[in-house]
């Protein structure tokens, strides 16, 4: 992997483990030459590669912490600089005193991915690879952990690069061509080029779609429970929950705040937002509770719309009229055990009709299955990518310019043209392409010390 621009020569130091108490506790240091700050900090010249017991010293020489020293010299690191791990105990109060000693040797304070950021400028890392870091620590399902180390070890920019190679190849057999123009439509055929962009067609179409998956993976879905007092919202969100996280009782307006819990269908986590029941009321409190369900409907990529199956008859137009009409709605008749009824799917003017119990289960697995379509989920096996949002609008632009390609055969210059934004596109996923705005964005996000 080839060096991007040579990284910031000073040099950084921060906490690398989690806030709070714990057996171990990491400061991460990055910079160059670094065998002369460890001989300050710990009194000798630690060998490469080698972990050292080692006691941490302030400017005093009195011992800090003692722990464990590791020294990476560049460019076998993470950051592809010197690079010291110092181990110590795990109190906040020790590390950051350890931490201060360091920024007293000349290390500053680093920035939020500022570790990874350097591995990228380095070539250590690529930019998907990069962002695979991230997604693994952020990870909230196995499946998207699982997802996430594939992007880290490389497995989604090699995909990414076996495409670029190809548009590589057939530029370069039109960019040829171009120099004969009274032969080029028998070359071109001879040289099967339109089948061959159909092929790539094809791949970006499958990364594409796998893509989206693990986008799923990433980010989930919001699901947000609405409708009028007691109609169940609290007991489906136990349901779907597995357990009692929600107070049920035949009071009505009970659920006074949006509760929000996580659940996995398929590895998919999907964020269910239990509401204040939607009524007129001159309790504060409850009145309160019910502008933050608005707000919630707001954000929903799901609006679950419960009705109870004794009261249909019930008007609820004026929550229906209020809901967004662009969000995808689910209407649920629950509690249809009080009325012997059977569970079942059906469809009304276009919209989708579950009738279950929430208390039994009954039906509940129907409500599954639909969240499951909703989503656009369908099984991929182990090679999902965790995508992020700019991969995707980068596969999709790449995509429209290989279709346009294939529209502009007759004019060879304006197929290569098509061909060369298609593999910038690419490009930009792996980080070829990139501005220093993305960058700043997209380690911005990381956490201090990685």
């Amino acid at each position: 992997m080839q060096s991007r621009p040579a990284s910031p020569p000073d040099t950084i130091a921060a906490i690398a483990t989690a806030p709070g108490r714990g057996g171990v506790g990491v400061v991460r240091v990055s910079g160059a030459s670094l065998g002369g700050f460890a001989l300050a900090l710990c009194g000798r010249a630690p060998r490469p590669r080698t972990a050292h017991f080692a006691r941490f010293l302030d400017a005093e020489e009195r011992v800090i912490d003692e722990g464990i020293l590791l020294h990476f010299v560049a460019p076998a690191s993470f950051t592809g600089e010197d690079v010291l791990e110092l181990q110590g105990h795990g109190g906040p109060v020790v590390l950051r005193l350890l931490l201060e000693r360091c920024l007293e040797l000349g290390a500053r304070l680093a920035e939020p991915g500022e570790f990874t950021r350097r591995a990228f400028l380095n070539g250590k890392l690529d930019l998907a690879q990069a962002e695979g870091v991230a997604d693994l620590i952020e990870a909230s399902t196995a499946a998207a952990a699982r997802s996430a180390v594939r992007s880290l070890s490389g497995k989604f920019s090699e995909e990414v690069h076996r495409i670029v190679d190809g548009l590589i190849d057939l530029r370069m057999l039109v960019e040829a061509t171009l120099d004969f123009p009274e032969e080029e439509i028998d070359f071109l055929e001879r040289a099967r080029a339109m089948p061959r962009l159909a092929a790539l067609q094809a791949e970006v179409e499958g990364l594409l779609d796998r893509a989206r998956q693990g986008a799923l993976l990433r980010s989930g879905l919001n699901v947000v429970l609405v409708g009028e007092p007691n109609v169940g919202k609290s007991s489906l969100l136990n349901q779907l929950a597995g357990e009692e996280r929600a107070i049920v009782t035949e009071i009505a307006g009970t659920t006074r705040d949006a509760l929000r819990e996580t659940i996995q269908i398929e590895g998919i986590p999907l964020h269910i937002i239990d509401t204040a029941g939607l009524r007129e009321t001159a309790d504060t409190v409850e009145r309160i509770g019910i502008e933050r369900t608005w707000r919630e409907i707001g954000r929903a990529d799901v609006i679950l719309r419960l009705v109870d199956a004794r009261a249909l008859a019930s008007d609820g137009g004026d929550i229906d009229d209020r809901l967004p009409s662009g969000v995808e709605r689910v209407t649920v008749i629950n509690k249809i055990d009080l009325c012997e009824q059977a569970p079942q799917r059906e469809e009304r003017d276009g919209r989708v009709v579950l009738h279950l119990s929430a208390r039994s289960g009954d039906g509940v697995d129907l409500l599954r299955r639909e969240l499951l379509r909703i989503a656009g989920w369908h099984a991929h096996g182990e090679d999902l990518i965790l995508a992020r949002e700019r991969h995707l609008r980068a596969l999709r632009e790449a995509l429209g310019h290989l279709g346009d390609a294939a529209a502009q055969l007759g004019a060879l210059e304006l197929f290569a043209e098509e061909l060369r934004l298609a593999q910038e596109r690419l490009s930009e996923i792996t980080g070829a392409f990139s501005s220093d705005d993305l960058l700043g964005v997209i380690f911005s996000r990381f956490c201090i010390g990685k």
